[in-house]
């Protein structure tokens, strides 16, 4: 697959990358000329005293020299507009798989899609470069060749067997590099990974005094990946070195046959001028033909990556109806058996506020899964039912159109609270501020701005920022977990009362997964989970009075 994401950048970019091949197959023949040219100019004006042929050959050689710098400017120009307008579009592709509805099975951390994202992609696209160098290189070693076959018949045929037979063996090589490139980029993304966790968890980090272990963790990652590097840099050296070594054992022998045909008199001067300067001259294309080996292997191990991200299948498999008619009932989970849930089942009424006490936080992890559409249906038993629809039949869009949840981990993005919030009409947006209780994060108003994952405010700011924007949307069904772990008791009691009313007044539905007593007070009902289970359903007042175990997670 790896040689057909090549073949498909080759084609998506046929024009431009033609365009550049053919200009940079004519740089090289020109400048494989220009010792020819020089050649000639000694045999027919020097050596003869001939100012007018001089003068023609100065013009001659002026032209050589325009058609061969503008061949190259523009040829470059083109083949490195189509190398970086396919990273462009292999970025995009990345980023739609990753902002797949249906998610991904790539096994990869957020961090390792980033490098690939960055780093592979552009490491990728250098086969679509190395294609045009490397067909440039040929056509200086075929114009070359040719020349000294003209000149010298046995020079050009040595040419024309011997440079083949050097590049095949420096070919052996190839493998190694690519293994050792692949080893480099993986390391390079594991610890970009480890890198982005560390920084999203600085502060919990901070504040459990790890920060010094997680130093040494990606201290000793980032030694891994300069170790990688290094044997990738030393396989290169390698590399480079033979192919330099051969170039000039090259060069040696064509110049020293073209010296002792000098001295014999089977070719003039201005062909031993040609002959050194062409022999000089090949060993830029056999040196360019060494990169591009090089390329090529950097190339396709980088393509493995990004390819193993573009084919990766997507987590979940849904189907393709579209919004399901409002019912009584907008969820529905019965008999359900997923991670620690057995025979689970749950419902949530228009206008109802449910609160979900979960003993065993996994329980609550696996239901937030469920009702976030995570799953593939082969991978739980039961039903789960969106306004009496199968879930698994719907359009991801469709379900959550209907069912919205609020991560605990808040994620917010450099820009304006506005954007933030998702620009919806300012009146929406200050009421569901108002109604999230975030009214001081509003002294800048709607277009302060934010810095990344919203560092300029507090962590309970975060969260009621996140929680207005869930708000804002106004989801039929509002999923929320743990939504006021990082506020104080008057405001997580604010934040009950007016989600409480905003809600019920629309009426909408709301699963509030939570130990918050303010919270579970303003519910309508709460469901408390065990083992998997619902093992008591009542008000939060009922629950206190009856079950010794909740009163004592909730007041303690």
């Amino acid at each position: 697959m790896t040689e057909n994401l090549l073949l498909r950048a080759v084609k998506r970019h046929r024009v431009r990358l033609g365009g550049g091949v053919a200009l940079l197959c004519l740089h090289q023949a020109t400048e494989a000329m220009v010792p020819v040219a020089i050649g000639v100019v000694i045999d027919r004006a020097v050596a003869t005293s001939d100012t007018g042929a001089l003068v023609a050959s100065l013009a001659g050689l002026v032209a050589l020299f325009t058609v061969l710098a503008m061949a190259w400017r523009f040829g470059s120009r083109l083949g490195f507009g189509a190398a970086e307008r396919e990273a462009h579009l292999l970025r995009v592709e990345i980023a739609e798989k990753a902002l797949d509805p249906r998610g991904q099975r790539t096994g990869l951390r957020d961090g390792e899609l980033l490098s690939i994202a960055s780093g592979d992609t552009e490491q990728a696209v250098q086969g679509v470069r190395a294609v045009g160098l490397a067909a440039a290189a040929c056509t200086a070693l075929l114009v070359s060749a040719v020349a000294l076959l003209v000149i010298d018949p046995p020079l050009g045929a040595g040419v024309l067997v011997g440079v083949p037979l050097v590049l095949l063996a420096l070919q052996r090589l190839a493998p190694l590099l690519t293994r050792r490139s692949d080893a480099q980029q993986a390391a390079l993304a594991q610890t970009t990974a480890l890198a982005v966790d560390l920084v999203t968890g600085l502060r919990v980090l901070r504040g459990i005094g790890a920060q010094h272990h997680a130093a040494r963790r990606y201290a000793d990652a980032s030694e891994h990946t300069l170790t990688q590097t290094l044997r990738t840099a030393n396989t290169k050296g390698l590399h480079l070195g033979l192919t330099t070594a051969v170039n000039g054992l090259l060069l040696a022998a064509i110049t020293g046959v073209a010296g002792w045909l000098a001295l014999r008199g089977e070719i003039t001067v201005g062909e031993l001028v040609a002959v050194v300067g062409l022999a000089q001259f090949i060993a830029e294309p056999v040196q360019t033909l060494g990169w591009c080996v090089q390329l090529f292997a950097t190339a396709r191990a980088s393509s493995g990556r990004v390819v193993r991200v573009l084919q990766a299948p997507p987590a979940i498999r849904p189907g393709d109806a579209g919004v399901p008619v409002p019912a009584e009932q907008r969820v529905v989970l019965d008999g359900i058996g997923y991670g620690g849930l057995d025979q689970f089942g749950l419902r949530v009424e228009a206008g109802e506020m449910l609160g979900v006490v979960a003993y065993d936080a996994r329980d609550a992890e696996a239901l937030l899964d469920l009702l976030a559409g995570n799953v593939d249906r082969s991978a739980y038993r039961g039903t789960v039912l969106v306004d009496g629809v199968p879930a698994e039949t719907l359009d991801p869009a469709a379900a959550r159109g209907v069912v919205l949840v609020e991560q605990h981990h808040v994620t917010l993005f450099e820009g304006t609270l506005r954007e933030n919030l998702g620009g919806a009409d300012d009146a929406v947006l200050h009421a569901a501020v108002h109604a999230a209780a975030a009214d001081d994060v509003l002294t800048g108003g709607l277009d302060q701005a934010l810095t990344e994952r919203g560092a300029n405010l507090s962590g309970g700011q975060r969260q009621r920022v996140a929680l207005a924007r869930a708000l804002a949307a106004d989801p039929p069904v509002l999923v929320l977990h743990d939504p006021t772990t990082a506020v104080d008791a008057v405001t997580e009691a604010l934040v009950a009362d007016r989600l409480a009313e905003t809600r019920q007044r629309a009426p909408r539905g709301t699963i509030v997964i939570t130990s918050s007593p303010a919270l579970l007070k303003a519910a309508n009902r709460v469901a408390v989970l065990d083992g998997g289970r619902v093992v008591a359903e009542g008000t939060h007042d009922e629950m206190v009075a009856a079950e010794p175990r909740y009163r004592e997670m909730v007041l303690r």
